[in-house]
């Protein structure tokens, strides 16, 4: 029993050392490090020889300026409202909403006999008034013919007198026969001076009643006037928009019938930002598009610009007018009111393919993969304006070759307005060549480039 328990404490012991042995070999096997250590060490760096990948675009014309653009709602040129102008039952309305009307129309039309009554009444008393000038001018007949007659005896008694008065010299009558002549005499003047008296009396009678037909007439003609407005006739051509009431409804002085709308022309409302005030004028060209024709755009001119801007929201209403010829324009529809700038279009390009000749003799380059071929620091900040006085030059990398012989050429362009991230190239660069936007390494003239899928008219393989 002793022996035995001997032999289990030394086999016991054996399997401690084994264990013990075995967690020592990874730690000093063969005197290398741990393989998580050999990783870790730092690798030997390897030269890129690979063309760099460039991001390339067309270069095209453009305003660097973008246009301003509002929306609005497009209305007729003119509404107007056809109102009754005498009472009077509607009794037909030959229009509905959508008839197309001309102006001068009839319409519709109103019970007139009231109407007609007064026309035949003021006529009536004209030929009344036509009569009394009549009679009237008979008095004055009577009248001169009665002047007539006094100035004859008037010069049958001056005869008289001259006879008695050269018998009175030689003696042959007396005195008293004399004077009885003078008597007569004067008082066939008097007589005379009476009736060319009763003349002007009777011809001012004449004149009056001859005012007073003119005003009777007068009444007649208004009379007649009103009588007329029983008809309803279109004052504009154009469209009818709504159809306020029906026939059998008794009309007002002020009633509204009709409401037309003349849509020669088509005007539209728009509310414009007091910033941009400054470029908006009247006959301004503006171009206006409308959803409801997609595939069109309208030419129009700004007519009219509010002096008084909206307190709360500082907005200036602008009103802005467009031909409509065919009448296929209505109102209601939205419109988007293009305010063309009159500004010269060049070549523009981002800010990001351009490196001034400062920063290209500096020997400044990006060892980003992403990074632009310029700074910030190239071109004016975004945002700002460079006025052209102020130009100056850079570099811009165009693509040339191609396959496997393109490559990257250094061109000098001079530098216009900038504006947003957007620079003007006033000179060095064409419509339609291809430049470098991006790289992703350092350019030098004339290194082999490869395009990206990014690039403008590449495909993925080039």
């Amino acid at each position: 029993m002793a022996q035995s328990l001997l032999q289990f404490r030394h086999l016991a012991i054996r399997l401690l050392w084994v264990t013990f042995a075995s967690s020592l070999i990874p730690l000093s096997g063969c005197g290398l490090p741990p393989k998580a250590d050999a990783e870790a060490q730092p690798q030997p760096a390897q030269v890129d020889n690979r063309p760099a990948a460039v991001d390339v675009a067309i270069a095209r014309t453009a305003p660097l300026q973008p246009d301003l653009e509002y929306t609005g709602t497009t209305q007729p040129y003119r509404q107007v409202s056809l109102r009754s102008r005498v009472e009077g039952q509607l009794i037909d309305l030959a229009v509905n909403v959508g008839d197309r009307v001309t102006q001068g129309q009839v319409l519709g039309r109103l019970d007139d006999n009231v109407l007609a009554a007064a026309v035949v009444a003021a006529e009536a008393e004209v030929a009344a008034r036509e009569s009394e000038v009549a009679q009237a001018r008979t008095e004055v007949s009577n009248a001169q013919t009665q002047v007539e007659e006094a100035r004859l005896r008037l010069q049958q008694a001056q005869s008289d007198l001259s006879r008695l008065e050269q018998l009175f010299r030689e003696g042959a009558i007396p005195e008293q026969q004399v004077e009885n002549a003078r008597t007569t005499v004067g008082t066939a003047q008097q007589a005379l001076r009476s009736a060319q008296s009763q003349v002007r009396t009777r011809q001012q009678a004449v004149a009056a009643i001859q005012r007073r037909v003119a005003s009777q007439r007068a009444i007649v003609a208004r009379e007649q006037e009103r009588q007329s407005y029983s008809l309803l006739t279109a004052p504009v051509t154009g469209f009818v928009l709504e159809r306020v009431t029906e026939p059998g409804n008794l009309a007002q002085p002020g009633s509204e019938i009709l409401k037309l709308g003349d849509f020669s022309q088509v005007k539209v409302a728009v509310q414009v930002s007091e910033l941009e005030l400054g470029t908006i004028r009247p006959g301004q060209s503006v171009q206006v598009k409308l959803d409801a024709f997609p595939d069109q755009t309208f030419a129009g001119r700004v007519t009219r610009v509010s002096p008084a801007a909206n307190p709360t929201s500082r907005l200036i209403p602008v009103e802005v007018a467009m031909p409509n010829p065919n009448g296929k324009v209505g109102s209601g529809l939205l419109a988007r009111v293009n305010f063309t700038q009159q500004a010269v279009k060049r070549v523009v390009v981002p800010e990001t393919a351009l490196k001034t000749h400062e920063e290209r003799q500096a020997g400044a380059r990006s060892q980003s993969a992403a990074k632009p071929l310029a700074s910030a620091s190239a071109t004016p900040a975004r945002g700002q304006n460079r006025q052209e006085s102020g130009s100056k030059t850079g570099t811009i990398f165009v693509v040339t070759g191609s396959g496997k012989q393109t490559a990257a050429a250094a061109r000098s362009v001079t530098l216009g307005n900038c504006r947003d991230g957007q620079v003007e190239i006033l000179a060095g660069l064409q419509p339609g060549d291809r430049f470098i936007v991006r790289s992703s390494k350092a350019l030098e003239d004339g290194a082999p480039i490869r395009l990206s899928v990014l690039s403008e008219g590449a495909s993925p393989r080039s």
